[in-house]
């Protein structure tokens, strides 16, 4: 997503080597000076020795167990990944210095790696659908769509949806989705960020979703995100801005001063210590910039010293900023590592690997005009936000986007031959992808996981199951998308999370859980019930309500541990957007993603096959499953 080349201008980069992303910046945090260059050039390392994956680079070979020979996209992933600190820059507008900087980066810039929030992903992928011919559509207005045509719309700058419809549609063919999100764990800055102590200027942030917050200490952070600036015409217009300096950081207490940290471990307070520092003293141009920051809006709620370096980042007055959304991000690069450069070392790749792959699918899928020449199914992916806090919200899997998608790309080919049944139709003969990363085995922590369900880097695709729903995959749903991989020789693996009411492992526990919980249930039962009764019917005993309350207390009981699934049934697991759109468009899902390893990290890591093996099953997917899925003659 965030290889910003636009392809419409520039079919491929020069052969020439190439610098890396850092080169136009000398104060880029990993900024390389000429005579490293010059070293690291003479030393004429091979593709297959290279630290950066460039587009420069010669294609990285694909492993012979997943199929036919196709060039890796590994690279394009690492620029994505560079490119997009948010999840604003993957879907949302780009100015017109980013479209001279696309041109650049398109020669010098490291492709998939550098997204860093999640507005930086759909910036990217807006102009890559653009560059592959899809069609930008504005929700407000009328569309006119076609068979064979190709479209996508956005939804606040960090939520995506685009199509391919295929040329020999008909009223009634399905959906075939592939699904992610583009947010991950971050500290954000608070509404009001500006604070001081003990002569430091500090950046107030909060935490978002569930990061392993102690590794984003001493790391060399900046702020990225969107910012809303006052137009010379007196209109508002807001940007996309990325600070690729070190211009933040959260030290750690000197082990002299906590002697306890490596036995008792590390437990920092999130709201008292885990506060960047941004300056030791007030700079000049706070200073100058304290009497244009009183027309501003941010005035007394974030440092004038900050608001500086925005503004000359923005190419704008102090006074023009009214307001901003901003995320702290890593500035250390995405790249390849291990011994033979297997790995992708890099932040985000939760869920922003499983979201490239989606969107390079879909693209490849249907790039040539016979790609759809025979197909009847519409082929589309949807990349939400906010997956991370539960996905409610306008922008997240908990709205309705995609059913309401669904059906109006539907009216509109539909027009005159649409029926009463024509959209459930539809439905029925749809099928989701839904896409996130998966827990990889963890050497050190062997443990931690189940027996017989051990997903490996470099094995392929997790499938993942849950017996409480906490993914969406069926035995049904995972035959199809297994039968997809089989097709094209794709290796996939299982990932099952089985679990049971705490009592299982220790029954005083588990009773316990089992009253409080159960009183709790009644007591919130009899409340709603009493409230929900009394607006319809008057007549209705107290005798009935709580009858029907009781009715709360066996759910409870059998899942006293929903919110704990794990590989083991004694721990716990994490659940995805799956579940969230089977049951809120009512249509057939299965759960996938790429193994990795610390997840939820400021940086974390996944294997370079898996990537491939990912990007290639979804393009069988895209190409092959009208097919498969003719076959199927269940019913389900």
């Amino acid at each position: 997503m965030a290889s910003i080349r636009l392809h419409f201008l520039l079919s491929k980069p020069p052969p020439a080597a190439v610098l890396p992303s850092c080169f136009f910046s000398s104060l880029f945090p990993s900024a390389f000076n000429a005579s490293l260059r010059r070293h690291r050039l003479a030393r004429s390392f091979s593709a297959a020795r290279r630290l950066f994956c460039s587009k420069s680079d010669p294609p990285l070979q694909s492993d012979s167990r997943v199929g036919e020979a196709a060039p890796s996209i590994v690279g394009d992933l690492l620029d994505y990944l560079n490119e997009s600190w948010t999840q604003f820059h993957a879907t949302g507008e780009s100015s017109n210095s980013s479209i001279l900087l696309a041109i650049i980066c398109s020669y010098v810039l490291i492709p998939l790696i550098s997204f860093s929030i999640a507005f930086s992903p759909l910036a990217e992928a807006k102009r890559q659908l653009i560059a592959a011919g899809f069609r930008l559509l504005n929700e407000n207005d009328e569309w006119d769509l076609q068979p064979g045509g190709r479209y996508f719309f956005t939804r606040n700058m960090s939520c995506l949806v685009a199509f391919a419809v295929g040329e020999d549609y008909k009223v009634g063919s399905g959906f075939h989705v592939i699904a992610a999100h583009t947010d991950s764990p971050c500290l954000k800055l608070k509404p009001r960020s500006a604070s001081s102590k003990s002569g430091y200027l500090m950046v107030n942030v909060q935490t978002y979703g569930s990061g392993l917050w102690h590794t984003w200490f001493d790391r060399d952070l900046s702020v990225a995100g969107r910012v809303i600036l006052k137009h010379n015409s007196g209109s508002f217009i807001h940007k996309l801005v990325k600070v690729r300096k070190p211009l933040l950081r959260v030290p750690t207490l000197a082990i002299h001063l906590d002697r306890t940290v490596n036995t008792e471990g590390f437990k920092p307070n999130l709201e008292t210590q885990l506060v960047p520092l941004l300056s030791t003293k007030v700079d000049e141009a706070e200073t100058k910039s304290e009497d244009k920051t009183k027309a501003s809006s941010s005035k007394n709620i974030h440092h004038p010293l900050l608001l500086q370096v925005l503004s000359e980042e923005l190419a704008c007055d102090v006074s023009e900023i009214m307001g901003m959304e901003l995320n702290v991000c890593d500035t250390q690069p995405s790249c390849l590592g291990g011994g033979n450069n297997e790995f992708i070392f890099s932040g985000r790749l939760d869920n922003l690997a499983s979201s490239y792959c989606a969107l390079r699918s879909l693209i490849d899928s249907c790039q040539s005009p016979i790609d759809l020449a025979d197909e009847q199914a519409i082929r589309m992916i949807a990349l939400f936000d906010n997956e991370e806090v539960g996905s409610n919200s306008l922008q997240g899997a908990g709205a309705p986007t995609m059913f309401q998608a669904m059906r109006r790309i539907v009216d509109c080919l539909s027009q005159e031959r649409m029926t009463e049944d024509s959209f459930e139709r539809t439905l029925r003969s749809s099928f989701l992808v839904s896409a996130d990363m998966a827990h990889g085995l963890h050497p050190n922590f062997p443990d931690k996981y189940e027996e017989h369900h051990r997903p490996q880097l470099q094995k392929g695709v997790v499938i993942k199951h849950n017996a409480n729903q906490r993914y969406a995959t069926s035995g049904l749903t995972a035959f199809l998308f297994t039968e997809v991989a089989n097709l094209h020789d794709l290796p996939v693996q299982i990932r099952e999370t089985v679990v049971l009411a705490i009592f299982c492992n220790n029954l005083q526990i588990g009773y316990f859980v089992f009253v409080i919980t159960g009183i709790l249930d009644i007591y919130v039962w009899l409340w709603w019930e009493r409230t929900r009764m009394a607006l319809w019917n008057s007549d209705h005993s107290l005798a009935l309500v709580v009858g029907k309350s009781m009715l709360g207390i066996l759910p409870t009981y059998f899942l006293a541990t929903k919110d704990f699934p794990s590989m083991k049934n004694d721990m716990g697991c994490g659940s995805t957007i799956g579940p969230i759109l089977a049951s809120g468009v009512g249509i057939r899902t299965v759960d996938c993603g790429i193994p990795q390893l610390s997840m939820h990290s400021v940086r974390e890591i996944c294997g370079k096959e898996d990537v491939d093996i990912a990007y290639k099953l979804f393009t069988a997917f895209f190409r092959s499953f009208s097919d498969i899925d003719k076959k199927l003659i269940v019913d389900f």
